[in-house]
């Protein structure tokens, strides 16, 4: 039984190898059938916007503010930007929650649609490896950018951002922060893994959650190597956690700092 066991992990370790290799050599590609492959030009960014299944609401009204819909959002393209609502499936594949997605994405064609991930509150800091994972696939940017779904964005300041930071490999760029690891099962922002950050329990500086960009490289290593990432209770410690064993060039904007009072800020809170 032994032996057997230690064959299996073996096996498991060369299938995720494989799975690495294959990222890496651009054999996985079977996202773009889903939301249409590029056409060959080199974006500016892709910006995904973080959504819910009880988000209807918040999305229309974000198409009738900052987001462009329909023809303007194809000529946002065309710039060489690309805005997706961003979702996984539901729990229950193919149920009303699904099927309501589904219909709602043919009319408007503007969501990104994580197939391999399960939309539920306790998945959130995995659906940043599913997000970046599947877009760097489908789309070649210089930025992939993530925006949760409780803020007002800037988005011709944001693009002028983006445009003037072209040809900066290794970017992390965001709200940088760091704060106090919650140890109190209960409390918000729980972080059940807090014994690993020490005596101090200090989270290490990462981007706020809110919005923060990664450069295309760093957005390709987490494809590479979502296998093998941690994640932790939330997602912008978790992407942090990421970028401090690569080197992550980190750019520290209070532009992208949402509930600042900088007249320049690209985001405000919704």
């Amino acid at each position: 039984m032994l032996l057997g066991c230690k064959d299996l992990e073996r096996r498991i370790v060369e299938a995720e190898m494989d799975l690495t290799l294959a990222k890496s050599q651009g054999y996985l590609k079977n996202q773009l059938l889903q939301s249409g492959s590029s056409s060959g030009k080199k974006l500016l960014a892709v910006i995904g916007v973080y959504t819910g299944f009880g988000s209807h609401l918040n999305r229309n009204v974000y198409r009738g503010s900052w987001m462009p819909k329909g023809d303007a959002l194809k000529k946002l393209e065309e710039r060489g930007v690309v805005i997706r609502f961003v979702i996984g499936r539901s729990a229950n594949r193919g149920d009303s929650l699904d099927r309501k997605i589904d219909a709602e994405n043919r009319e408007t064609k503007d969501f990104l649609i994580l197939e391999g991930h399960e939309e539920a509150q306790e998945e959130l800091p995995k659906k940043a490896k599913f997000f970046f994972s599947t877009a760097v696939q489908i789309w070649d940017a210089e930025f992939y950018v993530k925006v949760d779904d409780n803020i007002d964005l800037d988005l011709e300041g944001l693009i002028g951002l983006l445009d003037r930071s072209r040809g900066q490999e290794s970017a992390y760029i965001g709200c940088m922060k760091s704060g106090d690891v919650v140890t109190e099962e209960g409390r918000q922002w729980y972080e059940p893994e807090w014994w690993k950050f020490g005596d101090g329990k200090s989270y290490f500086r990462h981007a706020a959650g809110s919005i923060f960009v990664l450069s295309r490289n760093l957005a390709q290593y987490i494809n590479i190597n979502s296998a093998s990432l941690k994640t932790y209770a939330h997602d912008d410690t978790s992407v942090g956690s990421w970028m401090m064993g690569v080197r992550a060039t980190y750019k520290d904007d209070n532009r992208f700092c949402c509930s600042s009072i900088n007249r320049d800020k690209v985001c405000s809170m919704f």
